[in-house]
């Protein structure tokens, strides 16, 4: 039996949308999560503390999907903290894409 037979086998009301909205908090806790996986395995291999590009999109997708979540529960504190959080992962993103620029212009000067 496979994952989508199971799921069709699940109860009448088993799916309400509380259960729903629970998952879609689940996932974007695991992709926040995931974050510092992908942290955490690019600072062994460099044997130094990084932080890859992956780090701040997995910041982002995940800091939405809390959001969203957020906002479905009416949580003020956890709004505030979700929504500043994607202000500043955005602004990384926005100087590391600056950066990434300016060393594309550079390399075409010379």
């Amino acid at each position: 039996m496979n994952f989508f037979t199971h799921l069709s086998t699940v109860p009448d009301g088993f799916w309400t949308s509380e259960h729903i909205w629970e998952a879609i908090g689940f996932i974007g806790q695991g992709l926040f999560t995931a974050r510092f996986l992908v942290q955490w395995i690019a600072t062994e291999k460099k044997k130094e503390s990084v932080i890859p590009l992956m780090f701040w999109y997995f910041s982002i997708s995940g800091g939405l999907v809390l959001l969203i979540y957020a906002i479905h529960i009416k949580s003020p504190v956890f709004i505030l903290g979700q929504a500043m959080g994607l202000l500043i992962y955005s602004r990384n993103l926005s100087i590391i894409f600056k950066k990434h620029r300016q060393t594309i212009v550079e390399k075409a000067e010379t």
